[in-house]
């Protein structure tokens, strides 16, 4: 039985105000570091951006803050709270990512790829009462306008004269609703007192636990799922990010790239990563190679992240030289192959292999280089640095579990780099759940941990080396067939670029593997699917019965926004026999 004293501080902790902190401890928020940079240098570069009609735009970081500053008023006066994104990655997006959490606010980004009825679904799901849109995408949202004729869409436009907000926030050169909504929060900030980010939700929060954003998955096989995310766990994982990725230079500033796109999983936290170290966002609103180039070698571009597949055809370019200084990029989204890495070390472009999924605010491991691969040989080197890694450093280290056992049954499978299991996690940069849907939630995070779907093995070192999606290994005549290990293969033959293997009926041995590739330029007369069979037998590593028995040479691979390969648009492929030109 509990004595009074504690009896006492067990009432006493109920009637204090929910999530408030100790007086050692603040909650925790990313949205601090835009406010922090601005504070620290305001006439940094914040911002480069080569607009739609070709103009260059640079903001400093006062600028961009009063740029955000001004949005966060504006939604807070009219009562925005939830608010949907759609854009690809320009200023306006990151402005939003701080003034729209600031305020109080939801972010709720959207990937603008997808069809009008799947943004429709997502944005009607999400509850979101106001619309950030880029120009060029507004379109996307007519079905969704005629549902919700009341929800505001505030839309941002190219300006064919561009200028920025004075650093007093009272001027300024307007080009359409998006700047006029910042301008009208600056002069509703200025006409109830000037208080400025005192009076916003940008050092702390009442509960770091408080939703910040709502991602949602791919929805490739089902309807998208939204992932929660936390002020917390946005803010380790970006502090993960910064750590991991390398970001706090030396020798200089940092500048990011935004190949990735920002709607994904919230950029991996690169919004507010790159804000912490006082980096530069070089934005990007397409991938575009001689651009990407060009951005590489004239604007000193120091970081950014990228999918195998955009990395493949990086340095395929017939710009791809190699640069003066190492440039560290990130490399996830789908497994890389070793002779990937090879390329991109020979081109001065460093990987930094990491993996994770949109449940855990992007990557969540990394492949760590070790000064003793440097005396291996080099194919065996490439091959060390293909594996996933160990857990970040905000994490706790990733496991590896039986498959096949019942629900919520957690055995680690030995740490011998042989026995196939699942990759779970648990920890601070794990999302609190799937929005609205405490079902899935509940499978997600069956045993008490995050449940990837991914299958790896376990090195005896204790990182993970991913082997194949559980949906994507394929199962011929009793032998599991890894697709990620023949992609890797396949992508070791000179003449071909990139690799999709997928299962398809065998009336022997249940299933076998088929291959669809793309061939590098000025290859593509030069060679058949056959003698793509015949090299694969006599001149790979792989045995003999994992041979695609079919090779299909394509224009080009179906992929998601992120680079990855569709594998079910493969599975559609290899059923109906038609592949879209």
């Amino acid at each position: 039985m509990s004595g009074a004293p504690s009896r006492l501080r067990s009432v006493l902790n109920h009637l204090l105000p929910h999530g408030q902190p100790a007086h050692h401890i603040h909650n925790l928020t990313p949205t601090v570091f835009l406010e922090r940079a601005a504070a620290i240098e305001p006439e940094a570069e914040a911002i480069f951006h080569i607009t739609a009609n070709g103009k260059t735009l640079r903001r400093s970081y006062i600028e961009f803050a009063d740029r955000a500053r001004g949005l966060a008023y504006y939604l807070r006066k009219h009562g925005y709270k939830r608010v949907g994104l759609l854009a690809p990655n320009t200023p306006a997006f990151l402005e939003s990512v701080y003034g729209i959490v600031a305020a109080g606010g939801v972010i709720v980004p959207v990937n603008i790829r997808l069809k009008p009825e799947d943004i429709t679904y997502i944005f009607d799901f999400a509850e979101v009462d106001s619309i950030i849109a880029d120009a060029e995408y507004a379109h996307l949202l007519n079905s969704y306008k005629k549902e919700h004729p009341d929800v505001p869409v505030i839309i941002d436009v190219v300006c064919s004269f561009l200028g920025t907000i004075d650093t007093d926030a009272t001027e300024g050169a307007l080009c359409g609703p998006f700047d006029e909504a910042v301008m009208e929060g600056l002069n509703h900030d200025k006409a109830t007192g000037s208080k400025g980010w005192a009076d916003l939700q940008n050092q702390t929060v009442a509960n770091e636990d408080d939703m910040i954003a709502i991602p949602f998955t791919s929805g490739t096989t089902s309807k998208p799922k939204g992932c929660v995310y936390t002020h917390r766990g946005a803010y380790l994982a970006t502090l993960a990010n910064v750590i991991e990725s390398g970001l706090n230079v030396a020798d200089g500033r940092s500048k990011y790239l935004w190949t990735l796109p920002m709607f994904h999983a919230m950029g991996w936290t690169f919004p507010w990563a790159v804000c912490a170290v006082r980096g530069t966002h070089v934005c990007l609103r397409k991938i575009d190679y001689p651009l990407i180039w060009k951005l590489l070698k004239e604007e000193g571009v120091t970081h950014f992240c990228a999918a195998p597949t955009v990395n493949t055809l990086l340095c395929a370019a017939k710009e791809a030289e190699a640069l003066p200084k190492p440039v560290r990029v990130t490399v996830a989204a789908s497994p890389p192959t070793p002779h990937l890495f090879e390329q991109m070390t020979s081109l001065n472009l460093f990987p930094v292999h990491v993996y994770g999924l949109t449940e855990t605010y992007g990557p969540i491991t990394r492949g760590y280089i070790l000064p003793s691969w440097d005396n291996l040989p080099p194919h065996d080197k490439y091959a060390k640095m293909a594996r996933q890694g160990h857990g970040f450093i905000t994490s706790l280290p990733a496991r590896i579990i039986k498959p096949d056992q019942p629900e919520g049954v957690l055995i680690d499978v030995e740490k011998n780099g042989q026995e196939v299991g699942e990759i779970i996690f648990t920890g601070n940069i794990c999302c609190k759940g799937y929005y609205k849907d405490p079902e899935a939630t509940r499978k997600l995070f069956a045993g008490g941990m995050l449940h990837t779907g991914d299958l790896a093995v376990w090195h005896p070192d204790g990182s993970i080396h991913i082997q194949d999606r559980a949906k994507d290994i394929i199962i011929s005549g009793g032998e599991n067939i890894s697709s990620v290990a023949l992609e890797s293969m396949l992508a070791e033959h000179p003449d071909i670029l990139e690799a999709g293997v997928v299962a398809v009926p065998d009336s022997h041995w249940g299933e076998r593997p088929k291959a669809y590739i793309t061939l590098k330029e000025g290859r593509e007369t030069s060679l058949t699917g056959q003698d793509v069979i015949d090299w694969a037998k006599h001149n790979s590593s792989i045995s003999k019965f994992m041979v695609p028995r079919e090779v299909e040479i394509v224009k080009e691979l179906p992929k998601t926004s992120t680079g990855k390969i569709k594998k079910n648009e493969l599975r559609v492929w290899a059923k109906t026999g038609a592949i879209p030109n």
